[in-house]
């Protein structure tokens, strides 16, 4: 698994509040827990934070959600640096997270992530010099049937071979542009599986 830490301090912001849109959002999100129970959307408001500060979560946006839920700084410190959806420190514009787990390497996973390093010239928890890619790799992403797969972004791409991956990224570096989800148009249907849809 690829380290984490946070950003050094020297380009942590000093200050972080929520957009107005944002504000909004939150009491969208609030609404939806019980009386007493605002701390469970502990989450989604470091997810929003983190979507709001150019897909990064810098120390002060952590204090501000904790802050606003009232609760203990630690907890939300813990939450951030335990998730890998929470990027700590400044990433490319486009987030290559590589499952890395027994499944997709068995379905190829090690090819993938060759093919990252080698092609974008970068190791995990690089950022190509361009800013374009940054490239981690991460524990199970669900999708273990259609293994192996990357995530980039917020969009899964599944059954992926070496060839299909640098497909996916030149789209990505030349139109920003590419298709996602299975690559593989013969998987099994769940008809086949005998399951009913």
């Amino acid at each position: 698994m690829t380290h984490r830490q946070f950003a050094p301090a020297e380009i942590q912001p000093r200050k972080f509040v929520f957009s107005r849109e944002n504000e909004t959002t939150i009491k969208n999100i609030l609404a939806k827990y019980p009386e007493g129970r605002t701390a469970s959307a502990l989450l989604p408001l470091l997810n929003l934070a983190q979507r709001q500060h150019n897909g990064w979560l810098p120390e002060v946006a952590i204090r501000y959600v904790a802050d606003l839920l009232n609760i203990p700084e630690i907890k939300a410190f813990e939450v951030a640096s335990f998730y890998s959806m929470f990027n700590l420190s400044p990433r490319g514009f486009y987030l290559l997270q590589l499952c890395r787990t027994t499944p997709c390497w068995l379905k190829g996973s090690d090819d993938l992530a060759r093919t990252c390093t080698e092609y974008l010239g970068i190791d995990f928890g690089e950022t190509t010099s361009d800013g374009l890619f940054s490239l981690v790799e991460v524990e199970c992403l669900g999708a273990c049937i259609n293994g192996p797969v990357i995530q980039i972004n917020d969009d899964f791409y599944e059954n992926l071979s070496a060839s299909s991956l640098v497909e996916v990224l030149r789209a990505l570096k030349s139109t920003g542009d590419a298709n996602f989800g299975p690559a593989h148009k013969d998987r099994v249907s769940n008809s086949e599986l005998g399951r009913s849809k």
